[in-house]
């Protein structure tokens, strides 16, 4: 198994698997705005991670960066999911 990469660096979010996943599989984002979920990267510290080049889980943290933070939106493809990869991220 491919060890799983994790990235700070926005720019290498797949966004639109984001978004899907976000929109169809979680209750809490459910039909969540794409324009919506693109302003909250862009305002959170966010964690991809990755198994080779493609994108299978997706983290953010929202903070005042001094004593409060919140981990929100963490979701692993379901075909990658039971081999530690949202331990790793949470870490």
């Amino acid at each position: 198994m491919p060890p799983l990469r994790i990235s700070t660096d926005t720019s290498e979010l797949d966004v639109p698997m984001i978004h899907r996943y976000l929109s169809q599989h979680t209750t809490w984002a459910r039909d969540i705005p794409l324009s919506l979920l693109q302003r909250s990267i862009a305002n959170s510290l966010c964690f991809g991670g990755f198994v080779e080049c493609a994108q299978v889980a997706f983290a953010r943290v929202v903070s005042d960066y001094a004593t409060v933070a919140y981990l929100g939106d963490v979701f692993v493809l379901p075909e990658h999911q039971g081999k530690g990869h949202s331990k790793l991220l949470r870490a």
